[in-house]
């Protein structure tokens, strides 16, 4: 029970729980579905509710760099890890160069498995402007799957 704790004392706050427990995913759009004789479909009768099986999940579902040096390359990793039974295909649409975002993956299918992500960020300030030291650097990258454009929210500021 969530209103009570490991011991059984009655909870003081409330337990904020993960998105992907409350049945939805946060940053995500869905697409239309087009239904693709070529994808990879699995028919199985234990599977007599046929919900939706396809779906990604991020981890972690967004990126902050923190404060960085210019003129530095930084990078991490973000894990997509495929839920769903179906194996499925994405592909990530690169940010503008502006930005200095890049992300490095292997394309191919995900079947029932998970694909590294590589983050990589050269820390440059763009424009003539005194900010006081500190640029901050957003973007969401768009990871597109067959079922819902996901968005990786990458954050840093650059000294």
């Amino acid at each position: 029970s969530l209103m009570v704790d490991v011991i059984g004392q009655t909870r003081k706050e409330k337990v904020i729980l993960p998105s992907y427990l409350r049945g939805k995913k946060p940053n995500t759009i869905p697409n239309k579905k087009i239904e693709d004789p070529v994808a990879g479909k699995v028919s199985i009768s234990s599977l007599a509710t046929r919900q939706d099986l396809t779906g990604f999940h991020l981890i972690p579902p967004r990126v902050t760099f923190g404060v960085l040096k210019e003129g530095c390359t930084y990078t991490t990793t973000v894990i997509m890890k495929n839920v769903g039974v179906n194996f499925s295909r994405f592909r990530v649409k690169q940010p503008p160069p502006y930005t200095g975002l890049r992300v490095m993956y292997t394309p191919g299918p995900v079947a029932g498995l998970q694909v590294e992500l590589e983050i990589e960020i050269l820390a440059m300030v763009i424009g003539g402007k005194d900010t006081g030291g500190l640029e901050e650097v957003s973007y969401d990258i768009e990871i597109l799957t067959e079922t819902e454009t996901l968005l990786l929210p990458v954050k840093a500021n650059i000294l």
